[in-house]
């Protein structure tokens, strides 16, 4: 099953960061947002993706050619100029589409654009700036079991300041950041039958709209409640939040551990390209 990832967006509330990479290239880490989402989705088991690109797109191109050389131990043969990558990153069984979907595309726009990418099979969709520990085999189960065209995740949104319990002027409980206890948002983590792409008109449809709007109206919309983590990364605030959470080791959507670099991984050795005989040794 292919997960598709928005990662077009210009990130203009992140500007501090996002004037010289998208804002899925940010790093939570020393590791870009994009690749924490990417490896929950393979810990469950989904590794095929299909990255929708826009603003800086290159980035994400460069970053994705070059991970397994630069995120690896390299033995480099010079006089055939092979190069085989070992550890644990070079066996990332993933399958990753980087497809171009215009600068100024809309969410239902780039959405689209990947429908001849998808073909005719349910997909997973969700954004290139947002985490979460959400069980994406339970999430895939119930869109099985209700048989529309679209599930959406939804969450409680975490609050932005601290929560003050008050008994007069004292105040009796603190709470940092809870979640709101009442109200739903969209999560945007989905799963979605190929039909959807008729409720999308073009580059200019938002798919947080009409295309929403629409499968709701049309009773093809459901709801997979999320009450555990989750947590987006709009501003810097927010990526220093997710930093303080990965930096104490309490970063809740680290779903993986070791063993998702050893599924389907042979023996943990990757070539990665080979030179004609003596082109290494040119210049």
């Amino acid at each position: 099953m292919k997960v598709a990832i928005l990662a077009g967006g210009r990130g203009s509330r992140l500007a501090e960061e996002t004037d010289v990479r998208p804002k899925p290239m940010v790093e939570i880490g020393g590791r870009p947002i994009l690749w924490h989402i990417m490896m929950h989705y393979a810990h469950h088991g989904f590794r095929d993706f299909l990255v929708a690109l826009g603003y800086k797109g290159e980035v994400i191109k460069k970053y994705m050619v070059d991970y397994s050389a630069l995120n690896s131990n390299l033995m480099v043969n010079l006089r055939t100029g092979e190069v085989q990558a070992h550890g644990p990153d070079s066996r990332l069984d993933w399958t990753v589409g980087l497809i171009d979907t215009g600068m100024e595309t809309q969410t239902g726009g780039r959405i689209k654009r990947l429908a001849p990418y998808v073909g005719n099979e349910t997909f997973m969709l969700t954004w290139g700036d947002g985490v979460s520990d959400v069980d994406l085999k339970a999430l895939l189960a119930f869109h099985r079991r209700h048989g529309k065209l679209a599930t959406m995740t939804i969450v409680r949104p975490p609050a932005r300041y601290g929560h003050l319990q008050l008994d007069g002027e004292q105040i009796v409980a603190f709470t940092e950041k809870p979640q709101i206890g009442e109200g739903w948002i969209n999560g945007a983590f989905f799963v979605l039958e190929p039909e959807v792409f008729d409720y999308i008109k073009d580059d200019a449809t938002q798919w947080e709209k009409a295309p929403l709007e629409n499968l709701a109206q049309d009773g093809q919309l459901m709801a997979y409640r999320h009450s555990s983590f989750w947590q987006c990364m709009d501003t810097l605030r927010e990526k220093h939040i997710l930093e303080q959470m990965w930096a104490g080791g309490n970063a809740p959507w680290k779903t993986w551990t070791d063993e998702i670099f050893d599924a389907h991984s042979g023996n943990g050795t990757q070539r990665l390209h080979r030179h004609a005989p003596g082109a290494a040794a040119a210049g």
